[in-house]
């Protein structure tokens, strides 16, 4: 098997797999609850939350445990513009969020918010000089999507912070981190960033656990009250055996991230070579070097169905995918592919491939092998 679907869901660690299992047989105690076993569960609490703390360069009760992605950015987005709503009424967001973003915001859109949706060069950057202009006194949340999910474009979020910080009314500056987190370098500290979700299951962690970085200067209100769990964020006994597996899995990245993602960056770079140079018709779609995630390769091929070729590279045991799995079932194209200005044909003929440490040579080889036949296959059939 060669999987190459990275970005909707990783292959937990080995080690990952142990933290969680010793949880659950172990350590299965409420971390609430004032005897031993709860406490050796509030222990596994403490531990992660300072090891993904450690790993951000941020204070350990600026991080906050979540079901995942999506609750994360929802918490950042409601909760903010909660805490704000007496300021104003003004959202500025891109063209190429996250479904868990972009539908977010178009509900508040529904209920009266004045939403400014930024435009994007077709490298995916988005245009700042735009948001710039954009910008008011009732703005109350910027929300940037930091890597995206379907191209890998990285955003400038320095240059964001930057600007929005000069403002006397800055509004809360969030970023949906969940395919920056444990695959790029960059820093909170310094970028004016207020929060920050990330997810478990990106960065071979398990399932049903992310967590949500908020500024201690920043206000977001609670959207789930309880037992005052996570701080009063997020209430709800917490998901110990995911906690143990995320800070396992985070605990990993401070020790080979780097070398991981250097690995990885090499064989997009090989991969990308390879099927340009033995593919006809084929648009890269995300930017080249440092302007793109290393783990993320979106490519499309004219006269093609990429639905149809992810089938043929099934067949053969490689597991690609053709847009985010959040949205991979529904009719409508892709609005990333939309927004960078491709067209149809190519927008139809698209698969997004993304790496992990476990990708080789040799499977790139494989891949491009398969692909390269898949491809002039499914145009001998559709151009008959």
């Amino acid at each position: 098997m060669i999987y190459l679907d990275n970005c909707s869901t990783t292959k937990p660690r080995g080690s990952v797999v142990e933290k969680m299992t010793e949880a659950l047989k172990l350590n299965f105690g409420n971390p609430s609850s004032l005897h031993r076993l709860g406490m050796d569960a509030e222990k596994i609490l403490k531990d992660s939350r300072n090891i993904i703390a450690k790993y951000l360069g941020v204070k350990k009760e600026e991080i906050y445990f979540t079901s995942g992605g999506t609750e994360a950015n929802n918490i950042a987005i409601q909760g903010a513009l909660g805490a704000r709503s007496s300021r104003g009424n003004h959202i500025i967001t891109t063209m190429i969020e996250h479904p868990a973003v972009m539908n977010t915001i178009k509900e508040y859109e529904k209920k009266g918010y004045r939403v400014s949706w930024i435009p994007n060069g077709k490298d995916g950057r988005i245009d700042i000089k735009r948001l710039e202009e954009e910008l008011c006194d009732e703005t109350i949340l910027v929300s940037i999507i930091h890597v995206n999910n379907e191209i890998g474009t990285i955003q400038d979020i320095n240059s964001i912070g930057e600007l929005l910080s000069k403002r006397s009314s800055k509004p809360h500056y969030h970023l949906d981190g969940v395919q920056s987190f444990g695959k790029i370098g960059f820093s909170l500290i310094g970028s004016g960033v207020d929060s920050f979700a990330f997810s478990g299951h990106k960065i071979h962690g398990p399932k049903g656990v992310g967590g949500l970085y908020i500024n201690k200067k920043a206000r977001v209100y609670p959207l789930v009250f309880g037992g005052n769990q996570e701080m009063g964020i997020r209430s709800g006994t917490e998901n110990i055996p995911g906690i143990a597996g995320f800070g396992e899995a985070v605990r990993i990245l401070s020790d080979q991230g780097d070398d991981e993602s250097q690995k990885v960056g090499i064989l997009k770079k090989f991969m990308t070579e390879l099927i340009t140079e033995q593919i006809e018709d084929v648009i890269v779609n995300s930017p080249a070097g440092d302007l793109s995630s290393p783990y993320v390769l979106n490519l499309s091929f004219g006269w093609t169905r990429g639905e149809v070729l992810l089938h043929y590279l099934e067949d053969e045991g490689i597991y690609v995918s053709t847009t985010s799995a959040c949205s991979s079932k529904g009719t409508e194209k892709s609005h990333v592919l939309k927004a960078i200005g491709l067209d149809d044909n190519h927008i139809e003929g698209t698969l997004r491939i993304c790496f992990s440490y476990e990708i080789s040579e040799d499977d790139v080889i494989r891949t491009v092998e398969v692909l390269r036949n898949s491809v002039e296959d499914v145009r001998s059939i559709m151009r008959r």
